[in-house]
């Protein structure tokens, strides 16, 4: 079924089964589907469309730029990089006489200095700048969830290893990758209590899992979050 509201048209089937409420489900290709109660009008699926109508034009775009994949970054003034949840631009200048090329968040965007005008040096800058962001807020929410916990992480790392966001070994040493500071706090947070509840389950078991669960109960939105802008998540 196709339907028109405020001048922009989409495509849409319905799923009638057995359940107490509609609800909207987007696939990874951006299709549209509405679950609904079995002898729900089609007006109801209608108006719920038109009450939902943004939220499914932005995660419909996203799925559909999600399956073409991350477009090749442009190291220029207005480029966006995520930072904490949400897309920046980057402002760049030049200035030969600073120590070491470097980033300042300034709430509105991310100023970048560097002593070259080359796109290697801004996305080291970038790099850096994620780096030292992403120990700071692991640090700080280790902190933050530390009396959850009898034993403390004997070390704290950041790397960049694309094939994980955290792991815990056997020694408690705790890793983390660096993109993690472009995701949001409460994001890191999960992953962060994720790893420190491998302290005491090395296991994905049912224990481990509740204790997850009793410390963020929300953890598997924020997994889904991880899941679905991962892919976004580039320098």
């Amino acid at each position: 079924m196709i339907h028109t509201h405020s001048g922009e048209t989409i495509s849409f089937t319905i799923n009638y089964k057995k359940r107490k409420s509609m609800g909207i489900y987007i696939d990874v290709y951006g299709n549209v589907e509405v679950q609904a109660p079995k002898g729900t009008p089609v007006e109801c699926v209608l108006q719920l469309l038109e009450e939902k109508w943004g939220w499914i034009q932005q995660k419909s775009k996203e799925m559909k730029d999600r399956m073409l994949g991350p477009k090749e970054k442009v190291y220029d003034h207005g480029e966006n990089f995520l930072y904490l949840g949400n897309a920046y631009p980057i402002q760049i200048s030049q200035d030969i006489n600073i120590e070491q090329d470097h980033v300042v968040f300034e709430g509105d965007k991310l100023h970048i200095y560097v002593k070259q005008l080359e796109d290697e040096k801004i996305k080291q800058a970038l790099k850096r700048f994620y780096y030292q962001q992403c120990k700071a807020l692991v640090e700080k929410s280790i902190q933050s969830y530390q009396s959850n916990f009898k034993i403390k992480p004997r070390s704290i790392r950041i790397s960049d290893n694309n094939s994980t966001w955290g792991t815990c070994d056997s020694k408690l040493q705790l890793t983390f990758n660096w993109k993690l500071a472009m995701a949001p706090l409460k994001v890191i947070d999960y992953v962060v209590v994720h790893e420190m509840c491998h302290m005491v389950h090395l296991n994905h078991d049912r224990s481990f899992w509740r204790l997850v669960g009793k410390i963020i109960p929300d953890y598997k939105e924020l997994e889904h979050w991880l899941a679905l802008s991962s892919w976004k998540m580039t320098v």
